[in-house]
């Protein structure tokens, strides 16, 4: 009677051995707490196992863990029963949630015997940051370590980022310590890229080809793991290929790194190598040619995603696809590690027939009446197709100016919307667009374009 009331829960569920029966636990990084919670649910679910769910205050200002809960002496200062703490988190694309427990009790009832489960988040200044723990006892030392492989494999089975395209948010290292993040899968139409002749289908066979062939290939014996360096000057198509390229591989998962969230190369190589089929995009990879990692001693982190993809096994699926604008500041290190990349693929300024094609893409819904394209054509040699989407939009806003009238208000008394006649576009406005483009006072916005080209 004198025991605190969570001790003599534990001490009524396992019996008078509960403050001296064996501990098992594990920890999960913070990212995977929706992925614990979720397999836990599955687990407890599963026929021939109840459980009841008591909640924990007062577990924000100290360290316990399941045996000292179990422990007879008082604590008043210490963890005590209350409400179920729970937060929702991200689940899916859409800004699909999942409510998760952040620190409770699970009593569970099976037919080999009681156990008692501590689900904790624990605070991002514990030892080894934030993580999701799981700590479970019971009368069999074997059943509680059999029932966290359980545990184990319900949340890899069930993981909410299976298939996904995901992404670390920058915050992951700041102080809030944010999980991943969903992304949506893009869509992108084959004829939305317009690239050099056998380029796409040479990126293609290697990221989509090896995978859908991964049962042929591992029966000849040869490896799935590989890498591809798509690289050339920025604006020429580098992200649009990825998109187009995620967008093919429905079912795959994807980690993007980017921006700060470069750092976290371990965890993105760890989620992929369990989630294979896989795709792991650096974009930029060049901004970590010199960076080195957070402790002192580390080696430039580009020498850890080699090292990253070194690691995985020759039967792992899982495809690197990295982005450069510098392919010089890489080479050395990708030539003194030959294997890790396996293609680079060079994604060039577009020729005159590129050019061309992406006029004709980027008008949009505008009506043509253009007579001398191949004169545009000619005169925006060695711009990127950046530049020459800011070119179209350039054109018809000066189309829509000279047909005068405004959007802005428009539509009728009662609300409804008048119908916009179509832009016309003549070699008028396409080439009074180029030429601001191409004006010396705008070298700037060219340069931030991706344009060379002529200037007036």
């Amino acid at each position: 009677d004198e025991a605190p009331p969570l001790a003599r829960l534990l001490t009524a569920h396992l019996g008078q051995r509960a403050s001296s029966l064996p501990v098992v636990g594990a920890n999960w990084p913070a990212y995977d707490h929706v992925n614990v919670q979720v397999g836990l649910e599955h687990w407890l679910s599963e026929a021939g196992r109840s459980h009841t769910l008591v909640g924990i205050s007062g577990f924000d200002r100290r360290m316990f863990t399941l045996a000292d809960l179990a422990q007879p002496a008082r604590d008043p200062f210490g963890p005590r029963i209350g409400s179920v703490s729970m937060v929702s988190l991200e689940s899916g694309p859409e800004g699909a949630t999942h409510p998760a427990v952040r620190c409770a009790l699970y009593l569970v009832n099976e037919v080999t015997g009681p156990l008692a489960l501590l689900v904790r988040q624990r605070p991002e200044h514990g030892p080894g940051g934030p993580q999701i723990s799981v700590e479970i006892m019971g009368a069999d030392p074997e059943r509680s370590s059999a029932a966290l492989d359980e545990l184990r494999r319900a949340a890899l089975l069930h993981n909410v980022f299976r298939g996904q395209v995901i992404a670390f948010s920058s915050k992951m290292f700041g102080p809030d310590q944010a999980p991943l993040g969903f992304l949506r899968r893009p869509s992108l139409p084959r004829e939305a890229l317009v690239l050099t002749p056998g380029t796409l289908e040479m990126v293609e066979r290697h990221v989509v080809g090896i995978t859908a062939q991964r049962e042929k290939l591992l029966a000849a014996g040869q490896h799935l793991k590989r890498g591809v360096l798509l690289h050339g000057p920025p604006g020429t198509g580098k992200t649009h290929t990825v998109r187009y390229l995620l967008g093919r591989l429905e079912g795959v998962t994807v980690v993007v790194l980017s921006g700060d969230a470069l750092g976290a190369i371990g965890s993105a190589c760890s989620i992929a190598r369990a989630l294979q089929p896989s795709v792991v995009v650096v974009e930029d990879v060049d901004l970590i040619a010199e960076q080195r990692g957070m402790h002192p001693g580390q080696n430039p982190l580009l020498f850890q995603l080699l090292n990253e993809m070194d690691g995985l096994g020759e039967d792992v699926d899982v495809a690197f696809v990295l982005t450069t604008n510098r392919a010089d500041l890489l080479e050395p290190a990708l030539a003194a590690r030959p294997g890790r990349v396996d293609q680079a693929v060079e994604i060039p300024l577009p020729d005159a027939a590129g050019r061309r094609r992406l006029i004709e893409l980027y008008k949009g819904n505008v009506i043509f009446e253009v007579t001398d394209l191949s004169a545009i054509v000619e005169r925006t040699d060695g711009v990127t197709a950046s530049f020459l989407k800011e070119l179209l939009r350039r054109a018809a806003l000066l189309a829509a100016d000279a047909a005068g009238g405004t959007d802005l208000g428009s539509g009728d008394a009662d609300g409804t919307s008048r119908s916009t006649p179509p832009l016309v576009v003549s070699d008028a406005e396409l080439n009074a667009a180029l030429d601001q483009l191409l004006d010396s006072g705008n070298r700037l916005t060219r340069s931030l374009l991706g344009g060379t080209g002529e200037t007036s």
